[in-house]
């Protein structure tokens, strides 16, 4: 009884407030890339592009370098300027911003536009640097409102880091022409990653997390009639005036 009356009392010692909780530093956090390919179903080269992403994905993984495909600019639309189906006004509103003068055109992780033949050493180079915050998503749909739920969550991984968090909804799976780089007209050609409508505002929403910290952001969706849940992905990235800090992607659930 000694024995454990001593044990105790080494037990239950007062410990400085100041030594109570120690921080420890995340170790470095790998970086994803986003890849924005402004593209179009009247642009004979566009496919060009969208097997070069392909083969990066295959590369890295999917969920490593995440494209989208912004169907915006003059071959997004007829001859006459009437927008195809898969163009978006928020496309177009990026189109003129990164000022595109010709397509296809991408921009990776927000530092520049480039041609399609250059995404792989930079694609390369921004794999290489670590990123200062982890980022992760959660999206569920209910089937009777069409309503998507968005959880986004992410965490401070060195200093402090701010800028917008902009969420998106794409969409695989689209089967629609294209022309293609032979002249040809595919009927069936298969759009992937099709940006479909931004969640939370063309620019997104102020965002703000410390080394350590973490913060979630919750939003909602309603789908369009025509858009299939199923084939359906958020992708969600913080970015400022440097670039993008960190992107992520997830699929949408049923509940």
């Amino acid at each position: 009884m000694a024995f454990l009356a001593a044990l105790m009392a080494v037990s239950c010692d007062e410990v400085d407030e100041d030594d109570r909780f120690i921080y420890v530093k995340l170790p470095s956090v790998g970086r994803n890339v986003l890849i924005e390919d402004f593209t179009g179903q009247r642009c004979v080269n566009c496919p060009n592009a969208t097997d070069e992403i392909a083969r990066l994905q295959q590369q890295y993984g999917a969920d490593t370098v995440i494209a989208v495909g912004i169907h915006s600019g003059p071959f997004a639309k007829t001859v006459r300027g009437v927008p195809y189906p898969l163009y978006t006004s928020d496309g177009d509103e990026y189109f003129n911003y990164w000022k595109v003068e010709s397509q296809p055109k991408g921009v990776v992780d927000r530092k520049g536009t480039s041609e399609y033949v250059a995404w792989s050493s930079i694609v390369r180079d921004e794999l290489a640097k670590p990123a200062p915050l982890t980022l992760s998503a959660f999206a569920t749909f209910d089937k009777a409102s069409r309503k998507v739920t968005v959880n986004v969550s992410a965490m401070g991984a060195d200093g402090t880091s701010t800028g917008k968090l902009q969420v998106w909804l794409t969409e695989d799976n689209i089967t629609a022409f294209q022309y293609m780089p032979d002249g040809s007209n595919n009927r069936e050609y298969v759009h992937n990653h099709v940006l479909r409508c931004a969640v939370n505002g063309t620019w997104g929403t102020d965002f703000s997390v410390k080394e350590g910290e973490s913060t979630l952001a919750i939003f909602e969706y309603t789908l369009d009639d025509e858009w299939v849940a199923e084939n359906m992905d958020v992708v969600a990235f913080v970015y400022n005036d440097s670039g993008v800090l960190q992107v992520t992607k997830c699929e949408i659930e049923a509940e």
